[in-house]
């Protein structure tokens, strides 16, 4: 699965941010995909809505995610504010030093799915 690292951070996360004023979960998903890996988004599913406690903010900052599986119609490019993108297996991922919960939780139900190894 691909994750984003980015810009003065030291955890990768899945690629996304907040929802605008308006925007629909998936409305978001095309934005913020465009502005953080130069890509659009094809063939988008919602996996499903995740709760954890918000990496690199005061503890006790919940975070909500919406996430959906997709493909990428080009190769992702970081733009200005991810410094590096990179694809890592579930175990990859775990063994980092610095983990977002949110993306360990996705990795772990995809894999329950049988969607990735």
């Amino acid at each position: 699965m691909i994750q984003a690292r980015s810009v003065g951070k030291s955890a990768f996360y899945m690629a996304g941010g907040k929802i605008d004023p308006g925007e629909t979960p998936l409305e978001a998903l095309h934005r913020e995909i465009r502005e953080e890996l130069d890509a659009a988004v094809v063939d988008a599913r919602l996996l499903d809505v995740f709760e954890c406690e918000a990496w690199g903010h005061p503890a006790g900052t919940e975070l909500e995610i919406h996430c959906f599986i997709a493909g990428l119609a080009s190769e992702p490019t970081p733009t200005s504010e991810i410094a590096e993108i990179r694809f890592f297996t579930r175990d990859e991922y775990a063994s980092m030093r610095d983990v977002a919960p949110g993306s360990l939780m996705v990795f772990d139900r995809m894999q329950a799915l049988d969607l990735i190894d």
